[in-house]
């Protein structure tokens, strides 16, 4: 009796198989593009980083240019202080 079990279920794992051949390649084909896709991200981020930075740079540059100018009026700003009439930041 378990010798002829052995080749049904062999027939039902090899017709398990067969059936699951398309959905697994349908899953490869996401994968491919997944991987593909994260490429072009990675690729653009790397062309893109160095124009990030140097852009963060003159930010730091404009920065320091306002510190240097508000520091200039006696060292300290304060809630007290004389108002030049221009508005509070938000």
């Amino acid at each position: 009796m378990v010798v002829h079990a052995l080749p049904r279920r062999l027939t039902k794992a090899v017709a398990r198989t067969v059936t699951s051949l398309p959905r697994i390649a349908t899953a490869l084909t996401e994968l491919r593009d997944a991987a593909k896709h994260l490429e072009r991200l990675a690729t653009f981020a790397a062309e893109e980083l160095p124009e990030i930075v140097y852009q963060l740079e003159g930010i730091r540059e404009q920065l320091s240019r306002i510190e240097d100018r508000l520091g200039g009026r006696n060292g300290e700003i304060t809630p007290a202080a004389r108002r030049t009439g221009s508005r509070p930041p938000s």
